[in-house]
């Protein structure tokens, strides 16, 4: 969950849970072959929502910076065996390691095949001390003549070599050799196109699969690709789709209620919500999610029920004492917040300790402690120095103690790594006027409604300055 509190002057929110997609590449933006040139329609992209016929605006419901709106709840299992992904423990988390287990000498099963089975698993293997399999070397129309041997060489490939391009290689000459009637070798021949970034090649290969045997894996495939497509009107109907063929699957429902998330249907995805808890009573991220939008509805009594639902089926993280520290503060039980919060700091990591600092902060606000809120934001920017939030923050306390090029400072450096909040340039365009300076306060001004066209007090600022302008 974002920070669940709205801040000081309509502070900029700040992410704890983070939405778990792929990050992609300056090429994979720039190189997209399968990217459409045109400008979508408004409620149809999930680059720009746009309206939002139901639901807070975004002034009440922060996003993530990735655009996606809080939830207060990490997609499990996203970030598992991608290069770079850090385990809790600070180190890379590998699949070979998941695969293998963690004692040594248990990578390799006992078998009872005798010398042919020995024979026929060493021939594969590299040299001492290098890969378990040197995919270069190996003669893929040989093993493509064995379908179960095949079947797990190409696993190998896709989930722990990320070699999709082998991987494409040998499912195409085993679709061939299935005579292009195998749904499986044909979902994986799409995940090797989707990996190497062939989007319509994935898309034609899922849909064929699925043509062939319905599978749910496919299915999701297909709506994920459809999502890289910028669709979301085609992935839904796909999960919808797949919802009626599989019944009691929570993962399209899920997949549904995401979209709608990202377009600003709350109402609808919270009916999803709804429905996965149907099937699934002890869904976390339904329940989750549940929780984040009674909260942003002003029922945080209600929301921190949810949230100890979680914790009562064991749930454990920075995120999750968190928001329930917040839901504490806004239902008015105050002696709970800060205890909610010392365990919220006692689980942090350096990934998100600065926006539990930045709740302490604006609790102490809440509370009238303007000192300890000063030194709250403080420490959030020692340990994440751009953090956006902390800055807007700390600027308008500045303003409030009369350093005003203190805070005029803060709402700059705040602007410079929050360029899609409108919160700093409000405030900064605030502070301007107030100074007379008014051609900086128009400048400001006009980049906060570029981020949200829709707020009040910087349409009105823009009007004062009108009337300024008309008298001079």
């Amino acid at each position: 969950m974002i920070d669940l509190s709205s801040s000081l002057s309509s502070s900029v929110s700040s992410s704890l849970f983070r939405a778990s997609t792929r990050v992609q590449g300056v090429a994979d933006l720039l190189l997209d072959e399968n990217a459409t040139a045109q400008t979508p329609r408004p409620g149809t992209s999930l680059a720009r929502p746009g309206t939002s016929r139901s639901g807070p605006n975004a002034d009440v419901r922060p996003t993530t910076r990735g655009g996606r709106p809080v939830t207060g709840f990490a997609r499990p299992g996203t970030g598992l065996g991608r290069p770079g992904t850090k385990s809790k423990g600070g180190g890379d988390v590998s699949v070979e390691s998941v695969i293998r287990g963690g004692r040594p000498g248990t990578s390799r099963p006992v078998t009872s095949g005798g010398r042919a089975v020995r024979v026929g698993t060493a021939s594969m293997l590299a040299a001492p001390g290098g890969p378990f399999v040197d995919l270069e070397k190996l003669d893929l129309r040989k093993y493509a003549a064995r379908p179960a041997l095949a079947r797990a060489l190409c696993d190998y490939m896709l989930y722990h070599d990320r070699n999709p391009r082998l991987a494409a290689e040998l499912c195409s000459l085993a679709t061939v050799r299935a005579q292009f009637k195998d749904w499986w070798w044909k979902e994986r021949l799409g995940k090797s196109y989707y990996q190497l970034g062939l989007l319509r090649d994935a898309e034609k290969q899922f849909k064929s699969s699925l043509n062939d045997c319905e599978t749910v894996s496919a299915t999701l495939a297909l709506a994920k690709v459809h999502i890289r497509h910028d669709q979301p009107f085609a992935a839904v109907a796909v999960y919808e789709k797949g919802a009626s063929s599989f019944p009691g699957e929570t993962s399209m429902l899920l997949g549904q209620a995401r979209i709608c998330d990202a377009l600003g249907e709350q109402d609808e995805g919270v009916e999803l919500y709804k429905q996965t808890l149907r099937w699934d009573a002890a869904n976390v991220e339904a329940v989750a999610c549940l929780a984040s939008h009674h909260f942003y509805s002003d029922q945080p009594e209600m929301a921190l029920r949810h949230y100890r639902r979680l914790l009562q089926m064991g749930v454990n993280s920075t995120e999750l004492w968190n928001n329930v520290g917040l839901c504490c503060f806004f239902a008015s039980q105050y002696d709970m917040t800060l205890h909610c919060f010392d365990r919220a700091l006692r689980l942090a990591t350096d990934d998100n300790m600065a926006d539990v600092w930045f709740n302490v902060g604006h609790v102490a606000v809440g509370v009238g402690d303007l000192d300890m809120a000063h030194q709250a934001f403080e420490i959030a920017l020692g340990v994440e120095s751009t953090h956006a939030e902390s800055f807007n923050n700390l600027g308008v306390l500045e303003s409030r103690k009369g350093n005003v090029e203190s805070a005029r400072a803060n709402f700059a450096a705040a602007a410079a790594n929050a360029e899609w909040a409108h919160e700093p340039f409000y405030n900064h365009a605030l502070v301007a006027f107030r100074l007379g300076d008014f051609q900086e306060a128009f400048e400001r001004v006009e980049k906060a409604l570029e981020a949200f066209p829709e707020h009040a007090e910087s349409l009105e600022v823009r009007k004062q300055l009108g009337k300024q302008f008309t008298v001079l």
